[in-house]
């Protein structure tokens, strides 16, 4: 497993909410039986200019096949390493906004 890895989420009961999950686990701690995951959902565009659905700080809006998602920081949660057998590629290329968003859910800053 890769820290930043995409995965589907199998998990019956939750996967039409939650799509997928980025791992956001450290590797060194990969003989773990759980992860670390941030779950993700579907970008939905606010029906006003006022509203703000996703705080940019706190959930990061990313491209997964040319479809926009929002990564859900503050449901940050662990799940058994078994629910993350479909690996969908890597979001690494938003380290810095994903870790960015964690640090903001842990310090306020």
């Amino acid at each position: 497993m890769t820290q930043f890895g995409l995965y589907a989420n199998t998990d019956k009961n939750t996967n039409q909410a939650y799509p997928y999950f980025v791992d956001v686990q450290n590797t060194l701690l990969d003989g773990l039986n759980s992860r670390v995951v941030i779950p993700i959902v579907a970008f939905e565009k606010s029906k006003s200019a006022r509203t703000h659905l996703y705080p940019a700080n706190l959930c990061p809006i990313v491209e997964i096949g040319r479809k926009k998602y929002v990564l859900m920081t503050y449901q940050i949660t662990s799940v058994p390493i078994q629910i993350l057998k479909s690996g969908e590629g890597s979001l690494a290329k938003y380290r810095d906004e994903i870790v960015a968003a964690i640090d903001f859910l842990v310090t306020g800053i």
